[in-house]
């Protein structure tokens, strides 16, 4: 019977939770936008590593005479810059993340032991 009630009063105070959270995430849009924000400076590194061997490649083309060879190698290696930089971000941006889901679990976990004292 008490393991019943323990388990009624922990389901209600996860709703309550829920619904706290639900009304943050409604208050404040800031998720959607840092997601927009991390979004397109994934897609600007990427462009930039292509633009920079462009630029490169056509360049050394220019003043060594090799025309499309360099142009070529230099795009493709602009590409995997590109690639590497935006993996990059994308580790750091997963660290912070599981960072905060660990602090909102700590969090959630001490407020369910206080409840129960």
């Amino acid at each position: 019977m008490a393991e019943t009630s323990e388990r009624e009063r922990l389901r209600q105070l996860e709703e309550k939770i829920a619904r706290a959270k639900g009304e943050e995430s409604d208050a404040t849009p800031a998720g959607d936008l840092s997601q927009a924000n991390f979004a397109w400076q994934m897609v600007t590194e990427l462009v930039a590593g292509i633009v920079i061997g462009l630029g490169i490649g056509l360049g050394l083309d220019a003043l060594l005479g090799t025309k499309p060879f360099l142009l070529v190698l230099f795009i493709l290696l602009g590409f995997v810059a590109g690639v590497r930089v935006m993996m990059r971000t994308a580790a750091d941006v997963q660290k912070k993340q599981m960072a905060q889901a660990a602090a909102q679990e700590t969090k959630t976990a001490d407020a369910v032991e206080e409840k129960r004292d």
